[in-house]
């Protein structure tokens, strides 16, 4: 069985306050790389901000959920129309290895493994303590990409946010109390 087949598209928790998900993507993973380093490629799945490729550079993360798809869905009370997060690179290995700082957890790695004609990306976000904030941060994970998939493959996204809120019910039954 090939790891197209078996790849589950949920997270899971790999730790108890740690996030695990993967997707695997058409590369090269040169491409994969710019999807997360460039500001202007980031922001059609994820969140704009520009980045300067070194250890320590300043990172503005710019969330504008309903833009990414069109429509975007209906936005859950207590959502913003824009989100912003101060972070930091904290560190890069290109085009294989991007860490940054995320608010008050433990920050996100993103990794990137090129396989065959395909890229295995695997997103970590750490030290995620609270279970709100994990249920959010699971279904926000996935829906963005699931948007990364569709985009790279020129297909059409599921409404951001009718696929979160799907997602985050999904996890809410997934993830034990």
């Amino acid at each position: 069985m090939t790891e197209a087949l078996t790849l589950d598209d949920y997270g899971v928790l790999t730790e108890p306050a740690t996030f695990t998900i993967q997707r695997l993507l058409p590369g090269p993973v040169e491409r994969l790389w710019s999807y997360l380093t460039d500001g202007d490629l980031r922001r059609q799945w994820l969140a704009a901000g520009p980045m300067e490729e070194k250890v320590g550079a300043p990172l503005e993360l710019v969330w504008r959920n309903d833009e990414l798809t069109q429509p975007a869905g209906k936005r859950p009370e207590g959502f913003a129309e824009e989100h912003r997060l101060q972070s930091k690179v904290t560190e890069i290995d290109p085009p294989r290895k991007l860490a940054i700082s995320w608010g008050d957890t433990g920050g996100v790695l993103f990794e990137l493994e090129s396989q065959g004609d395909e890229v295995l990306l695997t997103v970590t976000h750490r030290r995620i303590t609270e279970r709100s904030s994990l249920l959010n941060i699971s279904a926000g994970w996935h829906m963005h990409l699931d948007i990364l998939a569709a985009k790279i493959r020129g297909e059409t996204p599921t409404p951001f946010w009718d696929g979160w809120s799907q997602l985050k019910a999904e996890y809410t039954a997934r993830i034990a109390t």
